[in-house]
């Protein structure tokens, strides 16, 4: 009997899990009449409970087309239900991620960035090896003065190139820096994530980060068939386990006030002329006298 308040008590608390999960999940939906959808989804959630027991207890004497009606109703409702589940936690994932593409959206951004600065110095030190290997031809030639002349010319060239590769350099470690902390918060979303990132691995491999939405859909998928209907299942569970007992309880009652094969039966009658009729039986015979 423990089992059995507790297979009762567990469908409730299930089921009352799924209706707040569906109510949320279609306020998120419809999101105009919250208060209506919060209402109904109470309503329709308590009903298809009720009509799931009342089914069960009554299937065998119910005509055909309320039979077909009621089982058609509760099927629809765990459908909403698991539809309003779905978009709960189809939301509540969104949610989660939200912030973090647009984190992704900036670190492309930054790279950009770091791309063009590491051209700009790339264009700058090859401009100085230009102005080395003039000089080197100077010196293979022994001009050695027009070499020393010559470096003093390109002395402004050369401070302003430095500069470009210095201050390009200097940039170039802001957007790391900016960067880092981009990537810290994208690893910290990456190890919420981790156990799906593992999922998502099994089936896709090394693009497992590109099919993370896939794999929480089919994640949220797996909840919503069993959530709902488990509860509903388990309602049934806890009356067919509640009609046990009762029938239990009914053949050990009969069998208490059964009467022993070999026992005597007395019948006094209604007392005349100041004698009673007295009838004893035992296995049908009897015997009748007054007194």
């Amino acid at each position: 009997m423990i089992l059995t308040f507790v297979t009762l008590i567990t469908a409730l608390a299930i089921s009352a899990v799924a209706a707040f999960y569906s109510i949320v999940g279609l306020i998120a939906i419809f999101s105009a009449s919250a208060l209506s959808i919060a209402i109904m989804g109470i309503v329709l959630e308590i009903g298809k409970l009720v009509t799931a027991s009342w089914l069960y207890q009554n299937w065998k004497r119910v005509p055909f087309l309320l039979k077909s009606y009621l089982t058609i109703a509760v099927v629809i409702l765990m459908f909403i239900t698991s539809m309003g589940i779905f978009g709960y936690l189809s939301k509540a994932h969104i949610d989660q991620g939200s912030g973090t593409s647009e984190i992704y959206v900036k670190v492309e951004r930054l790279d950009n960035r770091i791309t063009s600065e590491r051209k700009i110095i790339t264009r700058a030190e090859k401009q100085l090896s230009a102005l080395d290997s003039a000089l080197d031809k100077y010196l293979e030639l022994g001009a050695v003065s027009k070499g020393l002349k010559k470096r003093e010319d390109q002395e402004s060239e050369r401070n302003a190139l430095t500069d470009n590769v210095n201050n390009a350099q200097g940039r170039i470690d802001k957007l790391l820096d900016e960067k880092s902390e981009y990537q810290l918060q994208i690893n910290s979303f990456e190890v919420e994530v981790g156990p799906l990132k593992y999922i998502s691995a099994l089936v896709y491999g090394d693009e497992a980060l590109d099919y993370i939405d896939t794999a929480v859909r089919a994640v949220i998928l797996i909840l919503v068939f069993v959530f709902d209907p488990l509860a509903v299942l388990l309602i049934i569970a806890a009356n067919m386990s509640f009609a046990e007992y009762n029938d239990k309880r009914k053949r050990a009652l009969a069998r208490k006030n059964k009467i022993p094969k070999d026992a005597i039966k007395t019948t006094v009658g209604q007392q005349q002329n100041g004698l009673r009729k007295v009838t004893k039986s035992v296995n049908g015979v009897s015997m009748e006298y007054y007194e």
